[in-house]
């Protein structure tokens, strides 16, 4: 076998001989889980380290510098099922240093190393494998684009191999739904660098879901494999550098943008972007005058506008919050009361509903939508009371039921003074309450009392 110089310098420092091929093409790339055996030798034969001593695999992140360069670099030429000896020179190992006892300074490392399986790195937000990447072209400088940078990208989607989607596309990272890009690209290029082209593996749930795609062939709950190439982004502007003005304009931006969202009924981006206003005008004291009003003006339609989608998404009590926000500041708002009032409708308080759609009359008493409000809140009432006493009924019938049983039952349990007991001194009681005679006590089946109470007796 010869030995090959893997290095970028070809100065010797990585060699590697191959002991026996692996499978396919395909090959780790930075970032990827490798799990691999090895055997750790010095160059006179000594073993100083052994997976297979162990009978357990290593596994170890590729290209973050969690092992020595000489396996970055060796691991990341070998195919699975590999086995290959790399030759590591000391810059490419432990050094000057070496890593005593085991190994010397200036100790050159043979590593007899098979690659077992390799995953790809993990980018899901709960690590849940929704997401792995593989790097083909590993990115520039230092810089990743997030939430609100506009990203343009070039993007290859496929499914079962079959390419879907091939095009250059331009957007807000945070908004790719309003041009059809799926929530695991989005993810992704939160971690790409400038010019990074890498290949996606993304399950179902950051795709295209139990909906999945009809345009594209594409069925409910399929995984599918993207490759997405970033040619280039804009961060959104730094905050602490824009004067009140600036932040103004940006609020206005943001108002107008999350407005047409509503309208297309995209409400979870409308809900994305109104958040952003609060981030230009959390800090009122730096706005002053016209500009303070302005501010107070674009809060309270933020809030506002922003319990309306909650209201479409069915999220009652955010909505409700949102409301709350608008009356701490403007006490008689017109839409925030009758909005409130949604939501307690939709929470099924339709108590509290109703004092709500009472305060918007108050404001505006030809406000006909509160007054039709209000009939429902009537009505939803009353439909509650007729339930409750109806309840209650219920309830006190069963109670009833349930006395009369206990007292049904002690009676059972009650000493039958009638027939046949036995008295207060253990003899049997006779009419009158004499005690039986000598006859009576031979012949207690021929005689009976008279049904006068006379006292007297007669045949059967």
């Amino acid at each position: 076998m010869v030995e090959v110089d893997l290095t970028s310098a070809q100065d010797g420092g990585v060699l590697k001989e191959i002991i026996k091929e692996g499978e396919g093409d395909s090959l780790p790339t930075n970032g990827c889980r490798v799990k691999v055996h090895y055997i750790g030798s010095l160059q006179d034969g000594t073993k100083f380290d052994s997976s297979r001593d162990r009978d357990k695999p290593f596994t170890f992140t590729l290209g973050n510098n969690s092992v020595i360069k000489g396996w970055d670099v060796g691991v990341a030429t070998m195919k699975k099922g590999e086995i290959a000896m790399l030759t590591c020179g000391p810059d490419y190992a432990y050094g000057k240093n070496g890593s005593l006892p085991l190994i010397p300074a200036d100790a050159t490392l043979k590593f007899e190393l098979e690659v077992l399986d390799w995953t790809g790195e993990e980018l899901a937000p709960n690590k849940d494998k929704g997401i792995e990447r593989f790097q083909i072209v590993v990115g520039e400088n230092y810089a990743h684009p997030d939430e609100g940078s506009t990203v343009k990208i070039h993007l290859t989607g496929k499914y079962n191999d079959q390419v879907f989607e091939d095009r250059d596309i331009e957007f807000v990272l945070g908004e790719g739904e309003v041009v059809g890009i799926i929530d695991g690209v989005e993810i992704a290029l939160q971690h790409f660098l400038k010019n990074e082209k890498s290949r996606l593996l993304i399950k179902s749930k950051y795709a295209f879901k139990e909906q999945g795609n009809p345009k594209f062939n594409i069925p409910p709950n399929a995984d599918v494999e993207y490759e997405v190439e970033l040619q280039n982004f804009e961060k959104e502007k730094v905050l602490w550098t824009l004067k009140s003005p600036e932040k103004i304009e940006q609020a206005k931006m943001q108002k107008e943008k999350g407005t047409n969202y509503l309208k297309s009924d995209k409400f979870n981006l409308a809900i994305k972007v109104y958040q952003k206003i609060f981030k230009y005008l959390d800090d009122a004291s730096s706005f002053e005058d016209n500009l303070k009003k302005e501010r107070d003006s674009l809060v309270k339609a933020a809030h506002l506008n922003l319990a309306l989608c909650y209201l479409k998404t069915n999220e009652n009590v955010l909505a409700r919050d949102e409301c709350t926000k608008v009356l701490q500041l403007d006490p008689q708002n017109e839409k925030a009361l009758f909005r409130r009032g949604q939501a307690n409708l939709g929470l099924t308080w339709p108590e509290k509903a109703l004092n709500d759609f009472r305060k918007v009359l108050k404001v505006q008493p030809k406000n006909t939508a509160a007054s039709k409000q209000i009939l429902i809140c009537n009505s939803l009432i009353k439909q509650q009371l007729t339930k409750e006493k109806k309840l209650y009924a219920n309830m006190f019938d069963k109670f009833a039921q349930e006395d009369k049983q206990k007292e049904e039952q002690k009676l059972k349990e009650q000493p039958d003074v009638m027939h046949g007991t036995l008295g207060e001194w253990g003899q049997e009681e006779r009419p009158g309450g004499r005690d039986a005679t000598a006859f009576e006590k031979e012949n207690p089946n021929i005689l009976m009392l008279n049904a006068n109470g006379s006292g007297e007796f007669k045949n059967m």
